[in-house]
């Protein structure tokens, strides 16, 4: 069946989650086909109107700027039910109304208690940093690699990266293409010093802040743990803060 698309925000989604939840389940109309016969239009179209009537009640209570597009696919259609009265629609274990997904419906009144699969694919744009051009591994990331459009957040798992500073001097993790919105998994810490380089340390407390030299055991990436050799021969760790800086808690 074609689908059909509408727009919502993301405090929609997490409000249509709990609409669709089993304790939150409602009735649909008309009734489940007869056994034998095959699932009739008018059912699944049924669900898609309960869907849109859900999503109606949760975008008027929001702002957020993420639109959402819904499609509901097909169920198979050598299925046969048996007749019901009563069919409730529920998110099956493990599954989120996010991406593509599946839509639980079950009888819980009539001749044969059955329960049934609907895909439901959930696409969510809003803002995003899309690559200008496809991008080797281990590359540092610059302003230029990148350009604000909208992108799919639910296409994937990872979340998107919106903000150009949780990007903009990272690593990429693999290589990437162009056209591509950046994710989280796409992106790390660059490396800043290699193991045996000299570094800075900023030893800091209540009311005081001490500096010296060491050397770094391990490569340093900024904002993870380095080993470190200070000048009387002691081991420690600290923070990686910059290209030369490493922080120590005390």
């Amino acid at each position: 069946m074609p689908s059909s698309r509408f727009g919502f925000s993301l405090a929609g989604a997490v409000l249509l989650a709990a609409l669709l939840a089993p304790a939150h389940a409602q009735q649909l109309v008309p009734q489940a086909p007869s056994q034998g016969a095959e699932v009739a239009p008018e059912f699944v179209s049924a669900t898609q109107q309960w869907l849109d009537d859900a999503v109606a009640k949760a975008q008027s209570a929001s702002a957020s700027p993420l639109r959402m597009e819904v499609s509901i696919g097909s169920l198979d259609s050598r299925l046969r039910l048996a007749p019901c009265t009563h069919v409730e629609p529920y998110i099956p274990v493990g599954m989120r109304l996010w991406g593509r997904t599946r839509l639980g419906l079950r009888c819980t009144d009539g001749g044969g208690r059955w329960n049934v699969f609907l895909p439901v694919t959930i696409k969510a744009f809003g803002p995003a940093w899309v690559l200008r051009d496809n991008v080797v591994a281990g590359t540092v990331l610059t302003p230029a690699d990148a350009v604000e459009a909208e992108a799919d957040w639910a296409a994937e798992a990872s979340p998107v990266v919106a903000e150009a500073a949780q990007w903009v001097g990272q690593t990429a993790s693999r290589s990437l293409v162009a056209g591509q919105p950046l994710r989280q998994s796409m992106v790390k810490a660059a490396q800043v010093f290699a193991a045996g380089a000299q570094v800075r340390v900023v030893a800091q407390g209540p009311g005081f802040e001490v500096t010296s030299d060491a050397q770094a055991l391990t490569p340093g990436v900024v904002g993870q743990t380095v080993r470190l050799r200070m000048d009387n021969g002691r081991m420690t760790t600290g923070i990686v803060q910059d290209l030369r800086t490493v922080r120590l808690s005390m």
